[in-house]
């Protein structure tokens, strides 16, 4: 795992949950030495971002999204979503993102708070069919995005609800989904230059899971 200071802090709007965390003074690419490395992806899973905190909190809020189905959280970073999902009962837990390092924070978070998430390095696209998908934070760039919207589409299509949290990153499909929540985060301003987001939470269609 990349070596940088964290601590167990509570999660702002979620703070059943602690997560190991980056000072809320450090920046995303202040770990990277100032810019993006292919070699060494920038430690995303070192912070809680908004779209994580709004569907973990949605999560903890209605149970019943979740309790007694299977769940993956996809680009799962600290693995918030996850946990939150693991706590309000569901019956199996799996987190995922393509950095190893942050499947490795999954874990350690995870055992922080006493929950059962498997984590694993893998693409979303080449996971199986689940209940329930979780999704925060994943719209942030035009390619990201994109091929994030086809994934989501095909899970769909197989039945999977899917559940997504959005800060209004200017990438999100937005006419794909129905808003169900939305929050005023709490995020760290050396992370993105405001001391709030308002974040929806946002579930996608039945009409495109029947298609």
């Amino acid at each position: 795992m990349l070596l940088l200071t964290t601590a167990l802090l509570p999660v702002p709007l979620a703070p059943e949950i602690s997560l190991y965390l980056a000072d809320a003074q450090v920046g995303l690419f202040d770990l990277t030495g100032g810019g993006f490395r292919s070699d060494e992806p920038p430690p995303f899973w070192a912070f809680v971002w908004a779209g994580g905190q709004a569907l973990a909190r949605y999560v903890l809020d209605h149970p019943q999204a979740v309790r007694g189905r299977t769940v993956l959280d996809v680009a799962a970073g600290s693995g918030v979503a996850a946990i939150a999902a693991a706590r309000a009962g569901a019956a199996a837990v799996t987190a995922i993102d393509l950095d190893r390092n942050a499947a490795e924070a999954i874990r350690r978070n995870a055992a922080a708070n006493d929950v059962a998430v498997e984590a694993a390095t893998m693409d979303a696209a080449a996971t199986a069919t689940t209940d329930v998908l979780l999704a925060g934070d994943v719209f942030y760039s035009p390619s990201v995005a994109e091929r994030m919207t086809a994934v989501l589409r095909d899970k769909a299509r197989a039945g999977t609800r899917i559940l997504v949290g959005d800060p209004g990153r200017g990438y999100f499909p937005e006419r794909l989904f129905d808003q169900v929540a939305e929050y005023v985060v709490p995020v760290p301003a050396a992370l993105e230059e405001a001391e709030t987001l308002a974040t929806g939470v946002y579930e996608m269609r039945a009409t495109i899971r029947a298609r």
